[in-house]
């Protein structure tokens, strides 16, 4: 698609810049890698690098170094990336539009958010959704890193702290407590003294939950780490250490008892949609579920 264009970093007018070409180097900057953009797009890794220099060449600037498989964007490129994802989420919000009617909503929509608070507080709600607009198509990626709106990585993403800056609708849906767990048995048997720790991995060593438990733990072994919080829950159920889990996530069933202690860990989870899109009729809908399932 030909989309005029004026370059505020040349002063050229560009009345065939080709939104293609613009889209394959926003999955570069995105991915990194070209084999990573191409995978996103669904293309080959040589049809990337084709389109990133025909874009270069139509705004007369290197936007992009190539050092072995990863891809450094320039100063030019990083500008050149930021005005394609606001061009992008646009886009978005068009095709978004275009695909509803007065009749019936559809469209597809991305949310992300944290795996285990997908799974125990988001499936009712989107389960909602499909039932009452079977148009809607929603696809849902449970992820402990903040997916980027800018970037069209998500329409909507569901977090555990409050996006500090950025042009988004932001709501507050509640809070979660998170508490110590053990097995029965783990608990009446084994002094605290002698108690190990279930934790995460070092991925989430800076995640308020993980220093808690460390700051619990006061020196004591977290001898069982593990990225998935499902797991955790699980080891723990079977007598394998002590572990910190937000309440929700634990059921009745699991055999886990709380274990109290002083001021147990507070967060709070955040709805954050980009601005451009928050009426969207397909995202309207979404976010109005999410609300609803949290008494919003």
């Amino acid at each position: 698609m030909k989309i005029p264009y004026y370059c505020t970093m040349t002063g050229r007018d560009f009345t065939k810049l080709d939104w293609d070409d613009l889209r394959h180097f926003l999955a570069l900057a995105q991915s990194g890698t070209l084999l990573g953009a191409a995978r996103q797009l669904g293309v080959e890794h040589a049809t990337v690098s084709r389109r990133v220099s025909s874009l270069e060449s139509s705004l007369g600037r290197k936007l992009i170094d190539r050092r072995g498989r990863r891809i450094i964007l320039t100063s030019d490129g990083e500008q050149v990336a930021r005005y394609a994802a606001l061009a992008a989420v646009q886009t978005a919000a068009i095709e978004q539009l275009g695909r509803s009617s007065a009749t019936e909503l559809r469209g597809h929509v991305r949310i992300s958010a944290p795996p285990a608070l997908s799974s125990m507080l988001l499936a009712k709600p989107i389960a909602v959704v499909r039932r009452d607009h079977p148009g809607v198509e929603i696809t849902l990626v449970g992820e402990k890193r903040l997916a980027s709106l800018n970037r069209r990585e998500a329409d909507i993403a569901v977090r555990m702290s409050r996006p500090e800056d950025g042009d988004y609708a932001i709501a507050k849906l509640g809070e979660t407590s998170f508490h110590l767990y053990a097995s029965k048995t783990y608990h009446e048997t084994v002094p605290p003294s002698d108690w190990t720790f279930i934790g995460y991995d070092e991925t989430m060593n800076a995640s308020p939950q993980q220093l808690r438990l460390i700051e619990l733990a006061a020196g004591r072994p977290i001898a069982v780490r593990s990225s998935v919080l499902e797991f955790q829950a699980a080891t723990a159920s079977l007598g394998a250490g002590v572990v910190m889990l937000p309440d929700f996530a634990v059921a009745k069933s699991s055999g886990l008892q709380r274990i109290e202690t002083e001021q147990p860990l507070t967060r709070e989870v955040w709805l954050v949609v980009h601005a451009d899109i928050k009426d969207v009729p397909s995202v309207r809908v979404i976010v109005d579920a999410l609300k609803n399932a949290f008494g919003k």
